[in-house]
């Protein structure tokens, strides 16, 4: 008991976070019929996301003695985005439906080391895009080197490096805990308000799993859109092979960029309210307003395979656009040549 009542004395000196504040951190802090809403938003998030992704999933492996290595991470970044829908997901929509989270401590360690997990794979597999992107338009002695084993061997690396952040909070360094809302689970960015180890783990994640992917996926385009406008016109000089094949990094390129920007637009808000819950005062975000920037997060999985089919068919509808004019230009030198085939006879017989 003494203990405790130096605990409580000390409350005001040391930040207690809201898991501890209370006897049941898992029971919904918002209205029953808030919560029925966002279960019914995550449902069809989590369907269409499915389907989505499936689909992209699917249509690859049809292919996929063909995938180019940036098209391979695109499959990879899909099946990021259907694990969070498959595995995650349905713990936060039961939980949403029953108004408080059902799956305990080891049901909110495991939902949140999942979301991690295919979190940053997905982040970490965009900065290698990025990266293909960047080395096949700016720097094309790399691009070239760069073949289909290398994207097994990035896979590998991707997955391992997920796999090494999203499991060193179970060494000890860090922990997952129930969101301010209670019927979902994150990182516990709280940790920062009650250690000097805490503030190491939480700057961590943030630098490696946040801010120095991001700001290669930046470095990478923004060079990229500079080198296009430089090398715009050098390219109209090429044959057609050559500008085929510059269309087609262009049509990966535009892909990427795209699903790079859907994923930062719907994180950045979860990541500066997570930042400020780790170093400023986490008590004053509203606990109707957290729900917000969490539920945005959560539909990043849809966007990518909306995206990759617009600018899919945008590209196909380019592609036949082009292929109707070969084709007319071909009629058009073949009814030329025959032409003068036919003019050329006529001559002859009027000879003879």
């Amino acid at each position: 008991m003494s203990g405790t009542a130096s605990y409580h004395n000390s409350s005001q000196e040391e930040y207690i976070p809201h898991y501890l504040q209370k006897e049941d951190p898992f029971a919904s802090k918002l209205s029953r019929e808030a919560d029925i809403i966002a279960g019914f938003y995550l449902t069809i998030i989590g369907i269409l996301s499915t389907l989505g992704n499936g689909y992209v999933i699917f249509m690859s492996s049809k292919r996929k003695k063909k995938l180019r290595p940036a098209e391979i991470m695109t499959v990879n970044l899909a099946v990021c985005d259907l694990g969070i829908s498959v595995v995650g997901k349905p713990f936060s929509i039961i939980s949403f439906f029953c108004h408080r989270w059902m799956f305990g401590w080891i049901g909110c360690r495991w939902y949140g080391w999942a979301g991690f997990f295919f979190g940053c794979g997905s982040l970490i597999t965009m900065t290698a895009v990025s990266l293909d992107r960047y080395l096949k338009i700016c720097h094309l002695s790399y691009g070239t080197w760069l073949k289909r084993h290398h994207a097994f061997i990035c896979l590998a690396i991707i997955w391992g490096y997920a796999t090494f952040w999203a499991t060193v909070p179970f060494a000890g360094l860090g922990s997952y805990a129930p969101e301010p809302f209670g019927t979902s689970c994150t990182l516990d960015w709280w940790l920062a308000q009650a250690s000097v180890a805490g503030q190491a783990f939480v700057l961590s994640i943030l630098f490696f799993c946040l801010l120095f992917p991001t700001a290669v996926i930046v470095f990478s385009y923004v060079k990229i859109i500079l080198k296009v406008k430089s090398s715009t016109k050098e390219v109209a000089h090429y044959d057609s092979r050559i500008q085929n094949s510059h269309i087609l990094e262009m049509k990966l390129t535009k892909v990427a960029m795209l699903i790079c920007a859907g994923f930062l637009i719907a994180w950045i808000p979860y990541a500066v309210v997570s930042v400020w819950s780790a170093f400023g005062q986490p008590d004053s975000v509203p606990i109707q307003l957290s729900v917000v920037p969490t539920l945005l997060a959560k539909s990043a999985a849809m966007y990518n395979p909306i995206i990759y089919q617009v600018i899919d068919c945008k590209f196909a509808c380019c592609r036949s656009g082009g292929l109707k004019a070969k084709s007319s230009l071909k009629k058009s030198r073949t009814y030329t040549i025959s032409a003068h085939r036919d003019s050329t006879a006529m001559n002859e017989t009027q000879l003879e």
